[in-house]
């Protein structure tokens, strides 16, 4: 390239606003303080400046900007929304553009500004209709039980609605999970009031599941492991705040019906097992696996790739579970997933990492398990603190799986990268050779 055609260096006040937007996308994506810190130094080097700092926390981002004259620096708020499943996809495929300095910033910030516009992939329909199916589906998995099933399936559509009517009121974010417990909970107590045989812990988790924080709690642990206290710690109280919240609300629906705390952990007799015990679970995460991507509007092209990460994420965790205990199960199955989503997206062109292991985290044990012991606190403090305990090692288990297979993908594709690299070069003196001796054998000629 000469001179001539070298690219003009962008406006720094856009550089600057495109990579807070870009930070701030990035952590509504549910991606690592660390991780967004590097994207974004990564992305100022490709656009020219090779002077950049960036600190990057859960609620706020702070970046510094050298154009070769002056230091310019601007802070942003935190992501002030969460994001869909293609919407975080769309994210991610900007990111990549932007470390290769390949999108103009104002072109990046208003390709961001249409993400975050632009409107669920099934519409209203999908997502209500994802909400029940991913309700059935965690259901399945907790209980199978036709009783629970049904119930479940009817509160699903409560909560899918609840969620749709609260799309476009940010005001009413913070409360609507609470809201949604308590109508959950109230519709749940009248059943049983009724002589309807469910157990309330199963018919209560799977509407809910969508609001649990696993995700959240599970990457603070990882933030403390890697040493980022003040990100991990406020995003660990954030999840345990929303626990609160839903057990909270959920106590709140029993009261409003007559029924005390204590009767969310036992306020059923009789709880009829179904016949098909043993394969419903894998039949459940699989229904799972196709209401999330309707409910979160999965990018295309993603489903069986969404599917294979949760089969094999709880294969291996129920293999785990015989052997090592629940509280260690986690471990192994992101000891698997994390690289195996790293290995779809690429090598196989697939979905972002994020897209194909973010459903495991929903359905798997972190967010139930915390939520019943947070439940159980409200009546049985002993029990509800050995409880939580319980949740604290698995979302251990769970963080240093995800550190750990991160690693091992990392490892495994730089000695593959090696390999190809010694074949490659083996392959190309053969072919040498071979060239040579034809060349030889037609002089002779």
């Amino acid at each position: 390239m000469t001179h001539a055609d070298a690219k003009p260096p962008p406006n720094t006040g856009d550089l600057l606003e495109f990579l807070f937007r870009l930070g701030q996308a990035l952590l509504a994506c549910g991606e690592q303080t660390a991780t967004v810190e590097l994207a974004l130094r990564r992305a100022a080097v490709a656009y020219g400046s090779r002077r950049s700092r960036v600190v990057a926390f859960p609620t706020i981002i702070l970046i510094s900007l050298h154009d070769g004259q002056e230091e310019r620096t601007t802070f942003a708020e935190g992501p002030v929304q969460s994001l869909r499943l293609d919407q975080i996809g769309d994210v991610y495929e900007l990111r990549d553009r932007a470390q290769r300095g390949e999108v103009p910033p104002r072109e990046g910030i208003e390709r961001l500004s249409a993400i975050l516009r632009q409107p669920a992939r099934f519409g209203t329909v999908g997502v209500i209709v994802g909400h029940i199916v991913l309700t059935a589906g965690v259901a399945l998995v907790l209980m199978p039980g036709w009783e629970i099933l049904v119930a479940t399936v009817l509160l699903g559509v409560v909560v899918g609605i609840l969620k749709v009517f609260n799309r476009d009121r940010p005001v009413l974010a913070v409360p609507l999970p609470v809201i949604a417990a308590g109508v959950v909970s109230a519709l749940v107590f009248l059943a049983i009031k009724r002589g309807v045989p469910i157990d309330p812990l199963h018919a209560l988790v799977p509407p809910l599941v969508s609001f649990l924080p696993g995700a959240m709690l599970t990457m603070g642990m990882v933030e403390l492991a890697y040493g980022d206290m003040v990100s991990g710690t406020s995003r660990l109280a954030t999840g345990f705040v929303q626990l609160v919240l839903l057990a909270f609300g959920l106590a709140a629906g029993a009261a409003l019906v007559g029924y005390a705390p204590e009767d969310l952990v036992d306020a059923s007799t009789r709880i009829i097992g179904s016949p098909w015990a043993v394969i419903a679970p894998w039949v459940g995460v699989v229904v799972f696996g196709i209401g999330a991507f309707f409910h979160f509007s999965a990018p295309r092209h993603s489903l069986p790739w969404m599917l294979l990460v949760l089969l094999v994420a709880f294969a291996v965790q129920q293999v785990a579970t015989e052997v090592f205990g629940k509280a260690g199960s986690g471990f192994f199955g992101m000891l698997v997933v994390t690289p195996l989503g790293y290995l779809i997206q690429l090598r196989f062109g697939g979905p972002p990492a994020t897209v194909t292991f973010l459903p495991s985290f929903w359905l798997l044990v972190p967010g139930a398990l915390s939520l019943s012991s947070v439940t159980r606190m409200l009546s049985d403090r002993e029990a509800g603190f050995e409880g939580l305990v319980t949740a604290v090692l698995v979302f251990t288990s769970i963080a240093l799986g995800t550190l750990m297979g991160a690693a091992l993908y990392k490892q495994l594709t730089e000695r593959f990268g090696a390999w190809q690299l010694q074949l490659g070069r083996v392959g190309r003196y053969f072919r040498q050779s071979k060239r040579g001796k034809g060349s030889g054998d037609g002089e002779k000629q």
